[in-house]
């Protein structure tokens, strides 16, 4: 199967620019990219299902998505997406609240200066950055299949550039640099985009990437000291939040990707991703790992 190719479905857009009756699910909704795309989705009249780990800040993103889309329809879930016992949970309440799912997008993330591992036992960034995205991704397959057509969007991003994937050591433990760890979570995302996609093909849901730019987002502002302080100057020359919400909404809502899957998105524009981000075998070694470590079976 070609990976930028349509799907067999061909359907007309399920979701354009009028999501009137269509349900969003959202990670990392509480700031950033997730919320300014929040906002906007509200605007277009979605249905709202936000994933966010702080109530408070929870509470607050859904005071500005209300205020700025009086009677939108809008809930926030809260869940540490690092453990896969909270992903599972928040699929369970998804799956029981939500008559239908039209859009999920992975969008929560983090990078982390020192290695710390998850009470899976997991590296944080790999378990918040890719194991997140697989869990809930499966979790809520049934749910996206039985909506079609509907789509999966997965932020990744160009630091996946550079990098390959060690097979045999997806945590990092013979040895931690925030970097390159991170910029390996972001190949997995695109990796897993086009297994997903390969394996939901002809169901009517679709499956893409994408990268939103440097944004002055919140991502690497919990580390301290120097790392912190780097993060924070850099910011400095990021991009607004609202133009790095534009490639997120473009990827949910726009009618040239309503049948197209696989794919990698940059600045709007469906772009060829590192050659490393397009080895198939590799992918499938993910995939197979990847529903090892989730206690997940083939299907």
């Amino acid at each position: 199967m070609s990976r930028a190719g349509e799907m067999a479905s061909g359907a007309a857009n399920p979701v354009g620019q009028d999501l009137d009756g269509k349900t969003v699910v959202i990670t990392g909704a509480t700031g950033g990219i997730g919320l300014e795309t929040a906002v906007v989705l509200a605007s277009r009249g979605a249905r709202l299902a936000l994933v966010g780990r702080d109530r408070t800040r929870g509470e607050a993103a859904l005071a500005r998505i209300r205020g700025a889309a009086p009677g939108v329809v809008a809930e926030m879930h809260h869940a540490d997406l690092s453990r896969l016992d909270e992903v599972r949970s928040l699929a369970e309440t998804l799956n029981a609240a939500l008559p239908r799912i039209d859009v999920l997008l992975n969008n929560a993330g983090g990078m982390f200066a020192r290695r710390e591992e998850t009470a899976d036992g997991l590296e944080r960034t790999f378990a918040l950055n890719h194991m997140a995205y697989v869990a809930l991704s499966l979790a809520l397959r049934e749910k996206l299949v039985a909506s079609a057509p509907a789509r999966i969007v997965n932020v990744a991003s160009e630091a996946h550039r550079g990098v390959t994937l060690d097979l045999d050591d997806l945590q990092a433990t013979r040895g931690y640099a925030w970097w390159p760890v991170y910029r390996r979570s972001k190949l997995a995302n695109i990796l897993f985009t086009r297994e997903l996609a390969r394996r939901l093909a002809g169901t009517g849901v679709t499956v893409n990437c994408l990268h939103p730019g440097f944004v002055a987002t919140g991502i690497g502002n919990n580390n301290g000291g120097v790392y912190g302080l780097g993060m924070r100057l850099a910011k400095l020359f990021a991009l607004s939040l609202d133009a790095g919400a534009r490639t997120p909404i473009h990827v949910v809502t726009a009618p040239e990707l309503a049948t197209t899957t696989g794919t990698y998105v940059v600045k709007s524009r469906v772009t060829e991703p590192s050659g490393a981000a397009r080895d198939d075998a590799v992918a499938r070694r993910l995939w197979d790992q990847s529903l090892a470590i989730a206690g997940l079976t083939d299907s």
